[in-house]
């Protein structure tokens, strides 16, 4: 059995925040864990029940499609809505569910910095399926300082530990996942793999009339109107998919923890002004108040609150972003509206 770990170590006081806390979960957790050992997990391609958990509120929305209603087969999600995967910390709660999980579904890019922690805290040992296989890595340029790190990570095929991980956001990276883990989840469970490939040709066909949607409506916008300004540097794989010019963020950073400087800030308010953009984008997940401030002193709209973009989380039942293609859709025809166009009636099957 193989276990996929990434590491992103970019973040520093984060991996030290989450060092200090886990052993304490783990010592909580110790005598639930144990309780669960006899059950924990299942050999991968056993025909018994499947605990499955995902970790991103993105990835728990695919594989919960994936999995559709399967018998015996369970999908527990870690980080919930509005909940920032950078900051995220688990809990007793989320350890345990881990612990005793038989297989573990991540986003992978580096992410989830707090994963290596948590599996040595809770004593995963099932099956990870990291969903970022075959994507291309937008700016891993963050490097690795550990000559070993690095020749560990290129062995594993997971040597983009310091790229952007927003990859989902590109509706094409989305299909290519949810392929990655419907296999996986076959693998793991011989019993289901027909419904799993079932519910993922039907979903995938759904991604495929999402994707649709959005080229039809944005392609029909003049590429030099095309123009976004987001929260925090999330949404690279979308702009780069769907033609449209990323003028800045006001967090410049992959990371919805980060702070922008002055500087950034005064550099920001001159690249909306220059460009004319129209509008700063807020997100769910992130206090608007940076992106408030930028948009006065630049003269501009800001959309925060309820007509805020989902991007490192969706949002919970009753919002519009509760699902990831409610997320997509919703974004999408916000950023519409702010170019002054009105999006096309939403095909019937994703309504």
């Amino acid at each position: 059995m193989v276990l996929t770990i990434i590491i992103n170590r970019r973040s520093v006081p984060q991996v030290k925040t989450t060092r200090l806390l886990l052993p304490a979960l783990a010592a909580s957790a110790a005598l639930v864990l144990a309780g669960c050992s006899a059950t924990a997990t299942n050999a991968a391609g056993s025909d018994d029940d499947l605990k499955v958990v995902a970790t991103t509120t993105q990835i728990a929305d695919l594989t919960r499609n994936i999995v559709g209603d399967a018998d015996g087969v369970t999908v527990t999600q870690l980080i919930q809505a509005n909940q920032s995967a950078h900051s995220y910390d688990p809990s007793v709660a989320d350890l345990t569910a881990l612990g005793a999980a038989d297989v573990l579904v991540i986003n992978g890019v580096g992410l989830e910095e707090w994963l290596d922690d948590a599996i040595e805290a809770s004593g995963f040992d099932g099956v990870t399926i990291d969903s970022d296989e075959g994507i291309t890595i937008q700016g891993d340029e963050a490097g690795h300082d550990d000559e070993a790190e690095h020749d560990d990570e290129a062995e594993h095929g997971h040597d983009h530990s310091g790229g952007n991980p927003h990859i989902w956001t590109d509706v094409k990276n989305a299909e290519a996942m949810v392929a990655t883990i419907a296999d996986g989840l076959a693998d793991a469970s011989s019993a289901h793999a027909d419904d799993f490939e079932a519910n993922e040709t039907a979903y995938t066909a759904q991604l495929a009339e999402l994707e649709g949607w959005i080229h039809e409506n944005i392609d029909a916008v003049p590429a030099d109107e095309r123009l976004l300004v987001s929260n925090h540097d999330a949404f690279g794989y979308f702009t780069a998919a769907y033609g449209i010019t990323y003028v800045g963020s006001v967090i410049p950073s992959f990371d919805d923890n980060a702070e922008p400087s002055a500087a950034e800030i005064d550099a920001l308010v001159a690249a909306v002004k220059a460009t004319g953009v129209k509008a700063v984008f807020s997100e769910a997940s992130i206090n608007p108040k940076a992106a408030d401030t930028i948009a006065a002193e630049a003269g501009v709209a800001v959309y925060s609150g309820d007509d805020a973009l989902y991007g490192d989380s969706l949002g919970p039942a009753d919002s519009a972003g509760s699902t990831y293609i409610a997320s997509q859709l919703h974004n999408v025809s916000l950023i519409l509206e702010s170019w002054g166009v009105t999006p096309s009636a939403v095909p019937a099957d994703l309504q």
